[in-house]
């Protein structure tokens, strides 16, 4: 499998009592494909993973492979603790049909480079599933090291990674390293930070996995497609259109909620006033955006062209 393009990572719409709507994840499968995602990427950050329960899970893969139908492939976030943990979630994934598995480093007790890199083997192994690297230091406090990265591209044991470090730098010596060792053409490095896909697209990058592209699909496969064209300022204009559209994870009061209830509910509250999912809630505990924060996110969809 070789992964390049938009590749959105899923919201998951909940219902007000807090169980996944399944009606409204359907309607956003298609929102994202009419809007040029190359795959679906579900229980990531932006789709809640960490909040949701063992059948929410099952039920938010269950649905999105349904709606692909085959269209394009379906990556599963099997994010947990522990490699048995993450196993488990593995094995689900595979019994529902996904394509492709995305985890992170095992996390709460960190792990010497070695172990890590046998948590991403016995992963691999024993759900035989392609399987991508989760690079997201913020959420479980290690970056991942880019010789473990290298030795499991080598080996076959991994087949890309979502970089959502923001370390521009890191990214940059891996991509040379990859083209040094002939590795580019079979480990694809998709980034995670939206606000420089364009940089990244440029240093040689593969794609980009964005939590706005639920919001604005469209942009984001504009984006990409002018890069790959070579059409640099197109995408440079695109990038800037993007970065202020950005704003709305920035509508909430931060004295009333934590970052990622604003940026997970600005997407939602946008979904929302789309038309492409029935309720903006989030899952416990997160809080929900108050009418005036709706009220900005509203103005940011005016502003960037998409209401």
């Amino acid at each position: 499998m070789r992964l390049t393009g938009f590749i959105p990572p899923l919201c998951t719409p909940l219902t007000p009592d807090g169980a996944v709507d399944t009606a409204s994840l359907r309607r956003l499968v298609e929102h994202l494909l009419a809007g040029g995602a190359s795959a679906l990427f579900a229980l990531g950050t932006s789709g809640e993973a960490a909040f949701l329960t063992d059948d929410q899970r099952r039920t938010v893969l269950r649905t999105a492979v349904e709606a692909a139908d085959g269209r394009v492939p379906v990556l599963a976030g099997v994010i947990d603790m522990t490699t048995p943990r993450v196993l488990g979630h593995a094995r689900e994934a595979a019994a529902l049909g996904v394509d492709a598995l995305v985890a992170t480093a095992p996390f709460y007790t960190g792990t010497h480079p070695a172990e890590t890199a046998d948590h991403f083997r016995r992963v691999r192994d024993g759900a035989g599933l392609p399987l991508l690297a989760y690079d997201i230091p913020p959420c479980v406090h290690t970056k991942l090291p880019p010789a473990v990265l290298l030795e499991l591209a080598e080996d076959r044991t991994l087949i890309g990674v979502k970089d959502s470090s923001g370390d521009l730098n890191a990214l940059r010596r891996l991509l040379v390293t990859l083209r040094h060792r002939g590795l580019d053409a079979t480990f694809s490095v998709l980034t995670g930070s939206e606000l420089t896909v364009d940089a990244a697209l440029l240093m040689g990058a593969d794609g980009v996995v964005a939590g706005l592209g639920n919001v604005d699909p469209a942009g984001y496969a504009r984006l990409y497609d002018h890069a790959r064209a070579g059409r640099w300022t197109e995408a440079a204009a695109e990038q800037d259109r993007l970065a202020a559209l950005f704003a709305l994870v920035e509508a909430a009061d931060p004295a009333t909620m934590s970052g990622t209830a604003a940026a997970l509910g600005g997407f939602k509250a946008a979904l929302r006033l789309l038309g492409v999912i029935d309720c903006p809630a989030t899952a416990a505990p997160l809080r929900p955006l108050s009418e005036g924060a709706v009220r900005v996110v509203e103005r940011h969809l005016k502003e960037g062209g998409l209401l």
